[in-house]
């Protein structure tokens, strides 16, 4: 296997392959050392921050509601929506990564009791522990690697980095194998290469198959670099021992039938014709501002990484070793550029497993940088006193900055798309109100959505087992989800009228006339499907909480919270829950009327 590469101290292979300016700090350390934070350290600061963002973040993407949190909520409760993902007859989705989640939920509630959103929270927490966890390992193969200051400005990245913010307690694929390729990375840093295959290949089977392009760079170092060929087999063959067989016994179990749902979803979205641009496609500028929105200067550091590295490399002296782990580090984050950035369907989430890369390609040019300033005021020479030491301002000042504008990033979006959550949350009280709740408790209750369909949180905010959401039309055109079928088999029986290309099922929504509780947005562009209703003598307003209006907002202060400025130049709609009235006209007798 190699030397293993300890964080404190390194081990003596590991130390000679790095300059004596980068060697971590040992016991009875001099004045030339560079501090950084121990591994405990650096768990309890990256564990505080996701544990914020596990209570704080935002539900941001209609796919973790309704292809995860939903399908973990009939696995928990035996009620949850299905998309057509889940159908037998298309079974792109594997429930194995479901049920890493449902096991945990299940012991929750053995010790919450009945509260599915206190469930629903500390599953979150219990993903950003997984997500501090991972980074600790990755932030300690870095220090190994490539020395304290560099693992101490990834650190200080990862921390702040409001992208982190958002993926580390989402309860999506793309963060299991943003978590997993932390793990393969640390791994393989620190030399244990057979923890590096087993994580890439749970990332790529259990979690997201096209996260396995991640592994491409470890894959070359063992086989090629390092020709170890047997070696390289030999996990690979108990990778898929250890997660591919009991992911189709999962499967089968579930299904009903023999299936390996990674395959069927790479053949969906690679060889079915349309794949994912039935949902929208978006320019190469998207990632573009979305990169620079969840990690600012960083990002743009990040993107130019490996040629500002190959140019100061005419001035800065490397170990030849050094220079490997260097390109292949930073060959992931370029790989996946290549693949997504090149696909005309893209989303947010799709860069969650390289967001930890963006954080290190910056802090690698930062101390670059500091390397290059040393020696051309040391004339020529890097061995007078530690590089970092006297221009450690340059890098505290890109910290402050970056920190300042993801903390105000991270304000932006709680402030601006929080409703949602507050809104569910206020069903709980609703239900303990009998002066407003007046239904009888056994009695079915319907909680209906419109064109807010897409920012349900998940069943876990509903109060009780009778109570239901349903969609009433919209001018939404898409394909909405449907319950599971009741019972244990509920996950065998193929659901009807579902299909793979977007096309609406009218089946899918009620009238609004049976709807006792509804949540809106209220918009100035309201029409005939999408109307006021809180202006409605139909509705009472229960509860309302200022929502972003992007559309009539300042676009840079509505992306980043500026004290009072935002508030100055940015627009508030108002997000409502409301309740029936009572006996009211179904919406075709007011459409006649």
């Amino acid at each position: 296997m190699g030397n293993k590469r300890n964080l404190h101290p390194p081990s003596q292979a590991s130390a000679r392959r790095m300059p004596a300016s980068d060697r971590m700090p040992a016991s009875g350390s001099t004045r030339t050392d560079v501090w950084t934070p121990t591994v405990g350290t650096a768990f309890k600061l990256l564990m505080s921050a996701r544990l914020c963002a596990a209570l704080w973040s935002v539900v941001s993407d209609c796919d973790e509601t309704y292809n995860y949190w939903e399908p973990a909520h009939y696995l928990h409760t035996g009620k949850g929506f299905q998309t057509w993902e889940y159908s037998p007859a298309y079974a792109i989705r594997s429930y194995a990564y479901i049920l890493l989640h449902v096991l945990p939920m299940k012991l929750l509630a053995l010790l919450l009791g009945n509260n599915t959103i206190l469930v629903f929270y500390m599953t979150r927490c219990l993903l950003g522990l997984a997500c501090a966890l991972s980074e600790v390992l990755f932030y300690r193969g870095v220090c190994s690697v490539f020395g304290p200051n560099v693992g101490r400005l990834t650190l200080v990245f990862l921390l702040f980095a409001a992208g982190m913010f958002g993926a580390s307690a989402a309860f999506l694929p793309s963060s299991f194998s943003m978590y997993l390729t932390m793990v393969a990375y640390g791994a393989w840093l620190l030399g244990y290469d057979h923890f590096a295959v087993l994580a890439i290949a749970a990332s790529g089977i259990i979690g997201w198959p096209f996260a396995a392009a991640l592994g491409v760079p470890i894959a070359f170092d063992i086989v090629f670099l390092k020709q170890k060929y047997a070696f390289f087999i030999k996990w690979c063959i108990v990778s898929l021992l250890v997660f591919l067989v009991p992911m189709v016994a999962v499967d089968h179990q579930y299904y009903g039938k023999l299936l390996i749902a990674p395959l069927n979803i790479v053949l969906y979205n690679v060889f079915s014709g349309h794949g994912p641009d039935l949902y929208g496609t978006e320019p190469l500028s998207f990632y573009l501002i979305n990169g620079f929105l969840n990690f600012n200067f960083v990002y743009l550091l990040a993107l130019g990484s490996l040629p500002f590295l190959l140019l100061t490399s005419l001035v800065v002296a490397r170990a030849s070793s050094k220079h490997k782990f260097t390109w292949l580090s930073l060959a992931p984050m370029y790989i996946w550029i290549l693949i997504m950035f090149t696909r005309p369907h893209k989303e947010e989430r799709f860069l969650f497993p390289i967001y930890p890369f963006f954080a290190m390609a910056a802090a690698m040019v930062l101390d670059n940088v500091q390397r290059v300033l040393h020696v051309l005021t040391r004339g020529g020479s890097e061995d007078k006193g530690h590089y970092a030491h006297k221009n450690q301002w340059m890098p505290a000042v890109f910290s402050v900055v970056f920190a300042v504008m993801s903390l105000s990033r991270i304000v932006a979006v709680h402030q601006g798309y929080h409703a949602p959550l507050d809104i569910y949350v206020e069903l709980h009280r609703v239900v303990s109100d009998p002066s407003v709740h007046t239904l009888p408790v056994d009695k079915p209750v319907n909680v209906c959505v419109g064109k807010e369909w897409y920012r349900f949180p998940s069943s876990f905010f509903l109060p009780g087992p009778n109570w239901n959401l349903q969609f009433v039309q919209s001018e939404f055109r898409g394909l909405l989800p449907k319950p599971y079928e009741p019972g244990p088999d509920g996950t065998k029986i193929t659901p009807t009228h579902m299909n793979d290309m977007n096309r609406e099922e009218p089946s899918r929504y009620i009238d609004v006339s049976r709807c006792h509780y509804l949540v809106d947005r209220d918009t100035e562009n309201w029409t005939a499907l999408e109307p006021q209703y809180s202006n409605s003598p139909d509705w009472t307003i229960i509860k309302q909480v200022p929502f972003l209006d992007a559309s009539r907002s300042d676009r840079i202060f509505r992306a980043f919270y500026v004290p009072f400025l935002s508030v100055k130049h940015c627009r508030f709609a108002r997000y409502s829950l409301l309740k029936a009235t009572g006996p009211k006209k179904s919406s075709k007798q007011k459409r006649k009327s």
